[in-house]
């Protein structure tokens, strides 16, 4: 009998306080300091050399020096062109849906009366200029275009640019050619072909020309930094985030999957082993109160996972400390531990689904019921793959409409209104030691708000009282 590939965290038996539970979650180990340490110089020497240091990164990372950083647009074009019909569709098809959920995701302006003469209002403003990030590394990732540009395109976002490393097989040093029919597809036309630490310094500092055909100005710098990338790439984004804006800094990615004994191993077996596909480092957690659905999950690993194409990757996932079984009492210890671990991905396999997802607290995305895998919300389904990682779930939502958007308070008071409040406010100012602030109000009122001694006089007799 072979031996199983996911450990067991047994919580039967166990009243844990919610400490003890936060830790009792599988999580993937992250060596930041180190990364730290790499990415900081880079940082630098983008900003002060820009599209120089550039090229010399491309050079050493991606093994091959860009003519043009900025992918010329009618590369962009050609890259359509060849675009395998299928996959065209598919593409298009994605865009159409994200589309639409994310015209339905646009806040709308709003305001409060409060009083004759007092309103406060709100404004959604979108983001001036922002950059958006796709990785290269283990695979390619057309879907990452989507997932950020069309949400930004909803908010009304006037200038995007994208970054991406080049292609392996692309002697000229230009970007893979599905993600460059993905930008034409959009509508995107500033994309670059850098990677790396290297394009999140190029964002947060914008990067001045080195060879004639980058002007001047290569790269204006962007007001905020979205999208998913390794380790060196989320400390980049770390690091710069003291002043540009980033969606977050996301971690490996992860599936969490609530299970009970009417659920299908198959299914089970199949989407862990889709999510330990993206990376060593990815999560892959199963809930359940069912020892006989463990093992028999357990049983479908064995036999599937040598037999994916990406074996080795997957196996080192599955059998490594971020992920494994988890072992529960009943539903409700199934349900608490998935709040805690707060899964990027959860998944509801269970047999009343519907009020399973009405008590989830903590996940970036809900997949309801065995024909909503994961990879359907990757590729096709309307919502954004982009999401809370590492447990961040708790308090971080996925990339949407709104990551790309700032509520601006709009405060419109009349002298009828203010002068309801003038005394009010000065007394609330002086309580803090600010009476300044009282006196800045009572100026619109009274003769002199500095003459403490016959202020409450004035007071009245501007009929603040």
């Amino acid at each position: 009998m072979s031996e199983n590939i996911m450990r067991i965290i047994d919580l039967r038996g166990k009243n844990l306080s919610r400490a003890e539970l936060l830790a009792a979650m599988p999580r993937a180990a992250m060596g930041t300091s180190e990364a730290t340490d790499l990415v900081r110089p880079i940082l630098n020497d983008v900003k002060e050399r820009g599209a120089a240091s550039l090229r010399d990164f491309e050079e050493k990372f991606d093994h091959v020096r860009p003519e043009h950083l900025r992918v010329p647009e009618e590369e962009i074009e050609a890259a359509l062109t060849t675009l395998d019909p299928e996959v065209r569709a598919a593409i298009e098809e994605s865009v159409r849906r994200a589309r639409a959920v994310a015209a339905s995701q646009v806040p709308k302006d709003f305001h409060t009366d409060l009083a004759p003469g007092a309103r406060v209002a709100e404004r959604w403003i979108p983001i001036q200029r922002v950059g958006l990030y796709v990785p290269g590394g283990k695979a390619v990732y057309p879907s990452s275009v989507i997932m950020n540009a069309v949400p930004a395109q909803a908010a009304g976002v006037e200038s995007l640019a994208i970054a991406t490393p080049p292609a392996r097989d692309n002697d000229k040093g230009l970007p893979n050619k599905t993600i460059l029919a993905t930008c034409a597809i959009l509508g995107v036309k500033e994309v670059y072909a850098v990677g790396g630490a290297q394009a999140i310094a190029m964002f947060a500092y914008g990067a001045k020309g080195s060879e004639p055909q980058d002007g001047d100005v290569l790269c204006d710098p962007v007001d905020k930094i979205t999208g998913p990338g390794n380790i060196f790439v989320a400390t980049a984004k770390s690091l710069v985030s003291a002043f540009v804006g980033i969606d977050a800094v996301a971690g490996p990615t992860e599936i969490g999957i609530i299970a009970d004994k009417d659920a299908n191993p198959s299914f089970l077996a199949a989407d862990l082993i889709g999510q330990a596909e993206h990376d060593e480092l990815a999560g892959s957690v199963l809930f359940t109160d069912s020892p006989e659905l463990a093992d028999k999950v357990q049983e479908n690993l064995n036999y599937r996972v040598p037999r994916t194409e990406h074996a080795e990757r997957v196996h080192t996932s599955l059998s490594g400390t971020q992920s494994a079984i988890v072992l529960t009492d009943g539903l409700d210890q199934s349900i608490d531990a998935a709040n805690a671990y707060a899964a990027e991905h959860l998944e509801i396999q269970t047999k009343d689904a519907d009020e399973v997802v009405k008590r989830i607290k903590n996940a970036g995305a809900i997949f309801r019921g065995p024909y909503s895998p994961v990879p359907l919300g990757d590729y096709m389904s309307g919502s954004n793959h982009v999401l809370p990682t590492g447990g961040t779930a708790r308090f971080a939502a996925g990339l949407g409409v709104h990551t790309f958007m700032k509520p601006v308070e709009v405060i419109e008071y009349d002298e009828e209104g203010l002068k309801a409040l003038a005394a009010r406010i000065n007394a609330f100012a002086v309580s803090e030691d600010l009476p300044a602030h009282g006196e800045c109000v009572l100026s619109r009122f009274v003769k002199d708000p500095y003459d403490k001694a016959t202020l409450r006089e004035q007071e009245k007799e501007a009929g603040l009282r």
